[in-house]
């Protein structure tokens, strides 16, 4: 039954089924050919793989990011950031990830952050002479972090596959995506200055009280969240809804940039956004129950425990796998169906189930920036207007930035821990 479901699921991959749907259809497959399972077991785990509460915050977080977007946060956002950073040569660029850094602290979202962020800074950047390309593939990979930084989609999806807390995840996530923001901040900063790149950056840029006073109300939102969550005011999932009411109130009420119509739209897009999220969760959940029915969680860390004799090769191995996988699946549905296989084996190998979930999520997240699936790079193109294959060469050098961070995450783990140990041990 299990040789059945993957191998049609890599058929219906091949033949471009949607991601969703293939798992979908694969776990049917295992069920006419397996044991007598009735077929109400589909139904049942439908229901069980979305009956979880802390998935009540993907939605909200959806919400939140396109609210934001529609309110004219963003926007005051990246004034603010290039107040800060735009002054040098190449800041406009530094503030592409700075901004990135600051929305991605509410929205959770990669995409969101791409679309909101890229919009605006995007076409800035051409104006100021950078190579559309390059600013695409610079706004694919800093929207990267709207999953890194806290608070994340895909770190509430492995809690609730791992039974992990979301919390703790949180803030593990908190150092590796201020590391990974840091580098690419220092690269962009660095090709800048090598290619003769943004010495007009500076031109219509505001000063920094000016543009602190215009944004206190945006930038009070990742504080209220983030401050919340940590300071044990309310969960992450109640902090999805705050971030909705807030970004709600300053949108329409202080900012008045959302009217009942953009507010109609912004729902729609949000509902779409979390439909497709939740259709890849259901049918990962009735592939998960399946295979691990047939015990091939087990049968796979025997495997991996005689493929790999300890931790340092173990990590190697995963991340060499995960980087492939993520290039092919998407993250919410690798992170759904992986995750459960991979951590009993993790934590055999001595790794921390948080520290395993931060290197899950920043891996996966590369997918989101390799072709030729990358969700990224296709939001990236349709806003700079340039096609997926000019992209390829400007991004290899962002994809080994978030490797070789990636490297010092994996094998250096009081990045994730130490703060997390601070403030939960």
């Amino acid at each position: 039954m299990s040789q059945l479901m993957i191998l049609s699921m890599l058929v219906f991959f091949g033949l471009t089924v949607p991601i969703s749907v293939s798992i979908g259809l694969s776990s049917l497959a295992g069920i006419a050919a397996g044991e007598n399972l009735p077929w109400l077991v589909v139904a049942q785990q439908l229901y069980a793989a979305l009956d979880k509460y802390p998935l009540v915050a993907i939605p909200f977080f959806i919400l939140a990011g396109n609210l934001m977007e529609a309110g004219g946060i963003s926007e005051r956002m990246v004034d603010f950031a290039k107040s800060v950073v735009g002054g040098v040569q190449g800041g406009l660029a530094v503030t592409c990830v700075l901004t990135c850094m600051i929305f991605a602290a509410v929205a959770g979202s990669s995409v969101a952050t791409t679309f909101a962020v890229g919009a605006i800074l995007i076409p800035a950047m051409v104006r100021h002479g950078y190579p559309a390309p390059f600013a695409a593939s610079l706004q694919a990979s800093a929207a990267e972090l709207g999953v890194i930084i806290p608070p994340s989609i895909p770190m509430i999806l492995y809690a609730v596959s791992t039974d992990t807390s979301t919390g703790e995840l949180f803030i593990g996530g908190v150092v590796p995506g201020i590391l990974i923001g840091v580098a690419l901040m220092g690269y962009v900063w660095f090709y800048a200055r090598r290619n003769g790149y943004g010495k007009q950056d500076g031109d219509g840029r505001l000063p920094l009280w000016p543009a602190c006073r215009r944004a206190w109300l945006a930038l009070l939102m990742p504080v209220i969240i983030l401050g919340g969550i940590y300071g044990g005011v309310f969960t992450p999932t109640e902090a999805s809804v705050v971030a909705v009411v807030y970004a709600l109130a300053v949108g329409m009420i202080i900012y008045r940039s959302i009217t009942f119509a953009t507010l109609s739209a912004t729902l729609g897009r949000s509902v779409v956004s979390t439909a497709a999220i939740m259709f890849i969760i259901a049918n990962a959940g009735v592939f998960s129950f399946l295979l691990n029915r047939a015990g091939i969680p087990g049968a796979l860390g025997a495997w991996l425990g005689t493929l790999f004799s300890d931790q340092f090769t173990f990590l190697l191995g995963v991340n060499a796998a995960l980087f492939l996988i993520g290039m092919f699946i998407e993250t919410s549905a690798a992170i759904v169906v992986l995750a459960p296989l991979l951590l009993p084996v993790a934590t055999a190998f001595g790794v921390d189930p948080v520290h395993f979930g931060i290197i899950m999520v920043v891996n996966l997240a590369l997918g989101m920036i390799t072709p030729p699936f990358g969700v990224n790079l296709f939001a990236a193109c349709s806003i700079a207007k340039v096609s997926l294959e000019q992209l390829v060469r400007p991004l290899l050098p962002f994809v080994g930035v978030v490797v070789a961070c990636l490297m010092l995450i994996t094998y250096v783990p009081d990045l994730t821990l130490a703060l997390r140990d601070l403030v939960y041990r």
